[in-house]
């Protein structure tokens, strides 16, 4: 079989086999938790809650507001103790809402629906819109905005990411080997609801026992197919792995929908299909905890707004060494100042780094034009020059260098012979200027 791939990408060590053997558990249940009303792309949610007030498991604390939103459930039963700004992933203040546990387990109503495959699309997108579900991986897109695309971007194929290109990370992995069915399950509801007959699940050749257990998941269904990729970082981003599944190019500035494939998580899968079968609302996720500082490395499935610092003592907490705590992978995570942040929908990981593998530098060079970085770019740029321009503060002519088209994987700061901070440049001139 010819494995799917695309231009540029590099191979950092993937880091995997600190936990892609440890089966996801649950951990013991935090005494409160900090809910974010903004964890998704787009407009934030209206809390409809109020300090004192009791609430159930599964009970909408926050209304989506706008179209391209989502609403926010409470992930655990008791009483709203706290309203206010709290510091996230990102380093920018959140809105929260703060509930004490009161450990009773106690589920606000869910319709069940044995039936659920029988619903129209329309009811099944409804279940999707208000169950709160994101994008898994990392983005967090309100799934319903993906699965309703205007009549005018016709949709013939759904892709189901399971690449998990990041090193450390492995929640979709184990995902794979445990819950295959489910993602099948929930692949056939998102190919229902957007009408189309063609269904993917990608997945990095490495994981030779994942590809096998969803190959066995979808056996009978020639609708869906298993496609084996080439190991290579970024292969996980979106317009990445359509390129490798379909040979489609996503224009620059484009959309999935653009070419007709939208594009969904391993675990976004799962949760449609526990809103559709269940009713069930998002509100946890598997965290793959792992790195080098972590001291029992380990799958979780952990309460949406449960504190880092709650889910690292879970894992035997940090040790002595440790250089770094990001939340999310290496190459695209956030390293947090505090870990006094509350896990959301979007956290994929929690990596701790000892000393050995962090290379500190109190400065980088200038620019030496090697070239590297043009190199391994997937998408094809000069992020050579968008980091020198942002850097001499000329933010508006790194446009001309299709700034926006960067999704800041991060490839070319991995390469940089100088240590250039090239991502970080090219944040800062997105935050500087209009797309």
């Amino acid at each position: 079989m010819t494995l799917g791939t695309f231009r540029g990408g590099i191979h950092p060590p993937d880091k995997k086999e600190l936990s892609k053997d440890k089966v996801i558990s649950v951990p013991k249940p935090p005494a409160r938790v900090v809910i974010s009303l903004s964890q998704h792309i787009g407009a934030p949610c209206k809390p409809v809650v109020e300090i004192g007030q009791s609430v159930k498991k599964g009970e909408i604390i926050g209304s989506a507001e706008g179209f391209v939103s989502a609403p926010v459930h409470s992930s655990v039963s008791g009483k709203v103790i706290a309203m206010g700004e709290f510091p996230s992933a990102t380093g920018r203040m959140s809105q929260c809402i703060v509930i004490e546990n009161n450990m009773q387990e106690e589920w606000t109503v869910l319709k069940d629906n044995p039936d659920y495959e029988k619903l129209s699309a329309e009811e099944l997108r409804e279940k999707v819109k208000q169950a709160g579900i994101v994008g898994m991986g990392g983005a967090a897109f309100p799934a319903h905005v993906k699965l309703s695309p205007p009549k005018e971007k016709p949709i013939d194929y759904v892709i189901i990411n399971g690449a998990e290109c990041e090193p450390y990370l492995t929640a979709d992995y184990r995902l794979m080997m445990e819950r295959a069915s489910d993602i099948v399950a929930g692949l056939k509801v998102l190919m229902k609801i957007l009408g189309v007959s063609k269904g993917c699940i990608g997945i990095e050749n490495n994981k030779p026992d994942a590809v096998e257990m969803m190959q066995w998941a979808a056996k009978g269904d020639d609708s869906i197919t298993v496609q084996s990729l080439e190991v290579k970082y970024p292969q996980g981003a979106e317009k990445m792995l359509i390129k490798s599944v379909t040979g489609r190019k996503v224009p620059p500035r484009g959309l999935p929908m653009d070419v007709g494939v939208v594009v969904h998580n391993i675990g976004t899968a799962v949760a449609v299909f526990e809103a559709a079968r269940y009713g069930k609302p998002l509100i946890e996720r598997v965290v793959t905890v792992t790195g080098e500082a972590i001291r029992e490395p380990k799958n979780l499935l952990v309460k949406i707004g449960t504190l880092v610092s709650d889910v690292i003592a879970e894992c035997g907490g940090l040790l002595s060494e440790t250089a770094k705590v990001i939340s999310g992978g290496p190459m695209m995570g956030f390293a947090l100042s505090t870990l006094d942040v509350p896990v959301t929908k979007g956290t994929s990981g929690i990596l701790a780094l000892a000393e050995q593998p962090v290379m500190h530098s109190d400065h980088f060079e200038p620019c030496i034009r090697c070239g590297r970085c043009i190199d391994v770019c997937p998408m094809g740029l000069m992020p050579s020059m968008l980091s020198v321009l942002s850097e001499k503060g000329l933010y508006e002519e790194s446009k001309e260098y299709k700034l926006f088209d960067c999704f800041e994987c991060g490839s070319c700061t991995y390469v940089c012979p100088s240590k250039r901070p090239i991502v970080q440049f090219v944040r800062l001139a997105k935050s500087q200027v209009k797309p």
